[in-house]
């Protein structure tokens, strides 16, 4: 009879070390979960937004706005900056679980406050509610958020494959122009390239400590804000140079009858909001900026939570506002200079699609930015993916010998370093980008790929998840004025992104036509 309190005792005692209670008062070093003492600011976390939305989706904007006009193009960027803000605003209030806890992971919070939950948006992109509990799990929600998460992330390593080739043949097309002239056949075939991209990632997957080259992150945050500023500043030359002689604009876009067909006209339209999408996704990282803040403890009282100061979630909100109104801005900037420079014939990629030819070195500068940035953003994007499958083999399989094993490797050298090389890591990670990248060579389109991307990130991602996880904290009642708005600011959402998802399969399917398979020639040079 003794060992049940006993037991309870223990577990109580498990709890409060894991919570961060390590005694009688908590340890000054060490933050609330018991981990190294964060330094994350209000500054840092601002920056790490920025860095994390500023990406390849600026490349595609000054199109995206083309299609939609001088008043929607606009309009459109603004209520994504709008519904991202608010939406990452209700995602920070999510970090700290119910039992106060922190979530480290975005799917970690959503399987905090829905796991429980058997009613809810059970099947991705639909707009129904479902009610089956015979039939569901206390994971599904949290299996349905992983399943996107992770989809998502394999489709931007594809994507980050393709832009990187992409950026790389204009280089090679860019220094044949100024050799031969701006009318000679210049053609760059990029599937070695792409093998030569996928030789750079299988290298550094092995690594096996991969957060500890943080260089590489600052490189790539460098990377993407000179290209980016490139770009803008290409456009303005471009609009200040060709003055009375500018490139043809409407209020409405591309022109019916005259740019396209009526049906192109909507399909394109659809496969903007993708791509304007694409370019705003941050969701999936921000509880992780979120986890670097520091927390000042209050020591003065062991009550059931300890008390941050500043709280995190009110630092996140404020770094959510500064880094979402920052980075609109500066696509306001891309995207509407670059339509005025380019009007209605406005290239899907502005580095790439040769609106600019001169002068040619700064174009071959902002692409190499590009495929550098890229180098450093597809190990961001499949890190998570390989610790999920490694985690999920192991524990599937705890003793078995092959996923186990690690080899000594000794490396040449003046202090004959040895590193320890994981056959299964070798083996699975190399099959990954081997994947990817033959994905990538099979279906090479830029703005396509990007809005479908965006398309099936966007809603559930940015918007649902975040919606769902906020009403469960704050128990929100069904049909009251909160439940309604909420949920159909959620269903207006949701219907955006199946039209953006329609949009990019139709392009999709409309390049494919005719395209032979692994000849990316065709696709840089229609």
């Amino acid at each position: 009879m003794e060992r049940q309190p006993q037991h309870q005792a223990k577990v109580a005692a498990f709890d409060a070390v894991e919570a961060g209670f390590n005694g009688d008062r908590p340890d000054p070093d060490l933050d609330d979960d018991g981990r190294e003492k964060r330094t994350g600011t209000l500054v840092t976390a601002s920056a790490h937004i920025i860095t994390a939305v500023i990406g390849s989706g600026v490349l595609s904007l000054a199109w995206a706005v083309a299609q939609l006009g001088w008043v929607a193009g606009p309009l459109v960027l603004a209520a994504f900056a709008v519904i991202t803000w608010f939406c990452s605003s209700l995602l920070a209030d999510c970090y700290r679980g119910p039992d106060r806890r922190r979530n480290y992971s975005y799917g970690q919070a959503v399987k905090a406050y829905l796991a429980h939950h058997v009613s809810f948006f059970f099947v991705v992109f639909t707009a129904v509610e479902l009610s089956l509990p015979m039939q569901l799990t206390r994971d599904s929600t949290y299996r349905v958020c992983a399943a996107t998460q992770y989809s998502n992330l394999v489709g931007a390593c594809v994507g980050y494959t393709i832009t990187t080739a992409i950026s790389l043949g204009a280089i090679k097309r860019s220094n044949c122009f100024h050799r031969h002239g701006h009318g000679a056949t210049c053609k760059a075939g990029t599937n070695a390239i792409m093998m030569a991209f996928a030789g750079v990632q299988i290298l550094l997957s092995q690594l096996p400590s991969f957060h500890k080259i943080w260089w590489l992150s600052i490189v790539a945050a460098a990377m993407s804000f000179t290209y980016s500023t490139i770009g803008l500043g290409l456009s303005i030359a471009k609009v200040a140079n060709d003055g009375v002689h500018a490139a043809r604009t409407s209020l409405t876009g591309t022109t019916v009858g005259v740019d396209l067909s009526g049906s192109e006209k909507v399909w394109k339209t659809f496969q903007s909001l993708g791509d304007i999408a694409f370019a705003f996704t941050y969701s999936n990282v921000l509880i992780e900026i979120q986890w670097s803040m520091y927390v000042g403890l209050n020591t003065d009282t062991m009550q059931d939570t300890l008390r941050p100061s500043p709280p995190e979630n009110v630092v996140m909100k404020k770094a959510s506002f500064i880094g979402v109104s920052t980075t609109t801005a500066f696509y306001m900037l891309c995207g509407v200079l670059g339509y005025a420079a380019f009007g209605n014939d406005a290239p899907g990629n502005f580095l790439t699609g040769f609106g600019f030819y001169d002068p040619f070195w700064l174009i071959d500068l902002g692409n190499a930015c590009v495929a550098l940035h890229l180098v450093g953003a597809y190990q961001v994007y499949c890190q998570p993916i390989y610790q999920f499958v490694e985690g999920w083999a192991r524990a599937r399989w705890p003793g078995n010998a092959f996923l186990a094993a690690e080899l000594a490797v000794r490396v040449p050298g003046r202090n004959n370093r040895v590193i320890a090389v994981s056959p299964f890591r070798l083996a699975w990670r190399t099959a990954y980008v081997v994947l990817t990248t033959l994905v990538a060579m099979a279906f090479p389109f830029f703005n396509d790929f990007l809005g479908l991307i965006g398309a099936i990130a966007f809603w559930p991602l940015t918007v649902y998840f975040p919606v769902q996880m906020y009403m469960a904290q704050a128990k929100t009642r069904r049909f009251s004025p909160r439940w309604t708005w909420m949920n159909l600011l959620s269903f207006a959402c949701l219907v955006v992104s199946l039209l953006a998802a329609v949009g990019a399969i139709k392009g999709l399917a409309t390049d494919v036509k005719g395209y032979r398979l692994f000849n990316i020639l065709e696709v840089l040079n229609p």
